[in-house]
């Protein structure tokens, strides 16, 4: 019944106007019990960022109000990820690297940055820096830089996926194309495979050992296979391996994507052979 009506027969009810709701916020979803948090905002007891002082929290950009503040709420899910660690992937094809109070130093693949915070030095380098590091098909020579200093350095190269593999007194083959960068701590040689029907004449590789972190990257999700006396893989295709594991170049007679009907051409495979443990990293990816 409509607002003040009275059933005959029944007493009078007096009028009991509804009270006004209660005023929104500006920029406050208009959902009953439902606040808007400020996702920037420090939480209490966080840890101050590098170069802003121990416990300090850094400048945090506030959530615009009004219609701007949809804005910041569709690019939250895109917000930095700072963990306070060494390495820090923040999504599949980008990871920071926090050179930290003590500006520990790290080695990344010339062009590879897209950013970097804070006073960062950049010194250039060839990749071996006792021999050279040259492509496979380019013949050029890999080209790393050298960052030092106190701040944050973001890297990434044309959305490839990246891994951060920690090492920690393990040795670990990563091919010359796979490696983005790695931590300056980290033994690391350069080793040459050579085979007929590689191009360039031979496969370069970085062996790393010690403890440290190299970043690796692949084209698409990689897999990680064991080895075993029967693993065979395509040179084009294989990331990295365990340094224990042996590595033999074969030749194999295939019909090449793009070849003439009819016509065949030949393709490089590596066997890996070692003892149980040994392992080889595979994307799904060859040119």
């Amino acid at each position: 019944p409509p607002q003040g009506y009275t059933q005959p027969g029944a007493p009078a009810q007096p009028y009991a106007p509804q009270q006004p709701p209660a005023p929104q916020t500006p920029g406050q979803p208009a959902v009953p019990g439902q606040q808007l948090t400020n996702p920037f905002a420090p939480q209490p007891g966080a840890p101050g960022a590098p170069g802003f002082g121990q416990g300090q929290a850094p400048h945090v950009p506030q959530i615009p109000q009004g219609p701007a503040a949809g804005i910041g709420a569709a690019l939250e899910k895109y917000r930095e990820v700072p963990t306070g660690q060494r390495w820090t992937l923040q999504n599949p094809a980008l990871v920071r690297a926090d050179l930290g109070t003590d500006g520990r130093p790290l080695l990344a693949k010339q062009g590879s940055m897209v950013l970097y915070q804070g006073k960062v030095d950049f010194a250039y380098k060839g990749a071996g820096f006792t021999g050279r590091i040259v492509g496979n098909a380019t013949g050029q020579e890999m080209q790393l830089m050298r960052c030092t200093g106190r701040g944050q350095v973001f890297l990434a190269e044309n959305g490839a996926h990246l891994h951060p593999v920690e090492l920690q007194g393990d040795a670990l083959c990563v091919s010359a194309e796979n490696v983005l960068a790695f931590d300056e701590s980290l033994q690391h040689e350069v080793r040459r495979i050579e085979g007929h029907g590689i191009p360039g004449g031979a496969l370069f590789t970085m062996q790393f050992s010690g403890t440290g972190t190299v970043v690796v990257k692949t084209q698409g999700s990689p897999v990680v296979l064991p080895v075993t006396p029967t693993t065979f893989a395509d040179a084009q295709s294989v990331v990295a391996w365990s340094a224990a594991a042996q590595v033999i170049v074969t030749s194999q007679v295939r019909l090449h994507r793009n070849a003439y009907p009819g016509h065949s051409g030949e393709t490089v495979n590596l066997q890996f052979r070692g003892a149980p443990g040994n392992f080889i990293v595979v994307q799904p990816y060859e040119v």
